[in-house]
């Protein structure tokens, strides 16, 4: 049984997505004091409200269906870290998490818009949660989907789909601190961590008072995927129900149940390596389509407030985020100085 006091506080790395929350868990991933989760990103409490629930409840809840699901007991490692970017979005459902660990920490990620917004579409495409292959299509989208309309079957998160929503910074930024303290909080920023990595893992582990390790792996990571057909990485990332339950241990966003030896189900290995060599066939590396300069005009106007608001949370100055790319030939990749081939996974 994994309870609530095996950890003396957990390390929520809220997101925003696309924009080095990989990396930073990464940086934590062979600390000898920390225990990651079963799946990198498993958004409990993004997805549980559990506000309301008197202390004896909410404990037992934890424990049960978050702890004993996702991680081992280790009387070395007292620190948890959980990496699920909905939680940016759903601040106020991690207050019940710092009832159970006050001593927790939080670390964002935020990035310019005009590189992050294409770029979540792209990953989103890859995992199957997406549909809609164009970007300025699935912008366009974003008041259907907020009606609940033209969601994807495959989709398990629709607020991911919101790229209306997902770079209002300040806006969530603000209601995170007002939350959880911004005393708690670490914000790191996309450039920043592509210019000088070695610096941010000095400020996250000065945030959550642990030991720098030697031999972290700073090197940078090739950029993200494009798959050649989407409705076939669909069905393998998102399959139909019948077949995700023989694969539940890679697919599902939480895992199965412990058996009564402690041990996770297994899915077939067979299947599981077929689905891994087609899915690497499907896998493909395209650079990212340059916006068009109305739809880059549209999204300097939507969230240029939200960047000045967050700027001024922080202390830092990001008027240089929202500029168009200049020339016809300019990508979003050159704007951002090839950052997409330094951290996506």
């Amino acid at each position: 049984m994994v309870t609530v006091e095996d950890f003396d506080r957990f390390v929520f790395i809220v997101g925003a997505p696309r924009c080095g929350t990989t990396t930073l868990s990464r940086f934590l991933k062979g600390h000898p004091s920390i225990s990651f989760p079963a799946v990198k990103e498993p958004h409990y409490f993004a997805q549980n409200d559990l506000r309301g629930l008197p202390p004896d409840e909410l404990k037992s809840r934890v424990e049960r269906e978050y702890l004993e699901r996702l991680f081992y007991p280790d009387a070395d490692r007292r620190v948890a870290v959980d990496a699920s970017v909905t939680y940016l979005y759903t601040p106020e459902q991690l207050e019940p998490a710092l009832r159970l660990w006050p001593n927790s920490r939080f670390v964002v990620a935020l990035r310019d818009p005009l590189t992050m917004l294409p770029s979540l579409h792209k990953r989103l495409i890859y995992v199957g949660e997406e549909t809609i292959t164009n970007f300025a299509d699935a912008w366009a989208a974003s008041p259907d989907r907020a009606a609940g309309r033209r969601i994807p079957r495959t989709c398990h998160e629709p607020k991911f789909l919101r790229y209306d929503e997902a770079a209002r910074f300040g806006t969530y930024l603000k209601r995170l601190f007002a939350v959880v303290g911004k005393e708690r909080c670490l914000v790191v920023i996309f450039d920043d961590l592509v210019a000088d990595p070695a610096e941010q893992y000095r400020r996250l582990m000065e945030l959550t008072d642990l030991e720098p390790q030697p031999g972290v792996d700073f090197t940078r990571r090739r950029q993200g995927y494009s798959v050649r057909f989407p409705w076939l990485q669909r069905m393998l990332k998102r399959p139909p129900r019948a077949i995700a339950e023989r694969l539940v241990g890679d697919l599902s966003s939480l895992p199965p149940p412990k058996t009564e030896n402690g041990q996770q189900a297994q899915p077939s290995s067979a299947v599981l390596s077929l689905r891994k060599r087609v899915l690497r066939w499907n896998r493909v590396s395209r650079p990212t389509e340059p916006l068009p300069p109305a739809l880059q005009n549209e999204i300097r106007l939507k969230f240029r407030d939200e960047v000045d608001l967050a700027g001024r949370l922080i202390g830092r100055d990001l008027s240089h985020w929202l500029q168009p790319v200049g020339g016809t030939s300019g990508t979003i990749d050159d704007k951002a100085g090839k950052l997409e081939a330094v951290l996506s996974p």
